[in-house]
């Protein structure tokens, strides 16, 4: 299975559709809320959101829907990633409930190789959040520094440090 993309791997235009989704549980939100003390009534409280807002109940920290998404995107996007250099854009378009399955896919907008380290490369991607009824719930565009296939075949391959099983004594694995 492959786990993120040398700078050549990336195509301009190509699209990765992150599988599997995640369904969001009431639990997942406030674990979430409570990690970060972001203790708003609107993500915590019930009564507070049935009786005081627009939705009518609980809506889902968009921090956590992003996270969510960010983490999606790694196999695809940045699972080799030497670093994350910049957020350039975040919107939350919708809101998500408890319940509602997000499903992601990332674009890449643009690629161009460093300019300090031939080595490396910079790749621009844009991410698209979905709920199951096809709804955009959040939109983010990042920057992130990618290897090329040479630094990776100079550091040990794909699994540099990966150690090999040991033998049994008895002749097994």
């Amino acid at each position: 299975m492959q786990f993120g993309r040398t700078y050549e791997e990336f195509e301009i235009g190509a699209i990765y559709k992150h599988w599997p989704g995640k369904t969001v549980t009431e639990y997942d939100d406030h674990l979430f809320c409570l990690l970060t003390m972001n203790h708003h009534p609107l993500h915590l409280d019930a009564h507070y959101a049935e009786h005081t807002t627009d939705f009518g109940r609980n809506v889902v920290v968009g921090n956590y829907v992003y996270s969510l998404l960010l983490g999606m995107s790694v196999p695809d996007v940045s699972g080799k990633a030497i670093a994350n250099l910049e957020i350039e854009s975040l919107r939350h378009v919708a809101p998500t409930f408890h319940g509602d399955t997000v499903y992601g896919e990332t674009t890449v907008l643009d690629k161009r190789p460093s300019k300090s380290r031939n080595d490396r490369g910079i790749v621009q991607v844009e991410t698209r959040g979905y709920k199951q009824d096809g709804t955009l719930v959040c939109v983010f565009r990042r920057k992130v520094m990618v290897p090329t296939a040479a630094y990776i075949d100079e550091r040990g391959g794909e699994q540099p440090g990966r150690p090999q099983p040991a033998t049994d004594s008895r002749g097994g694995n």
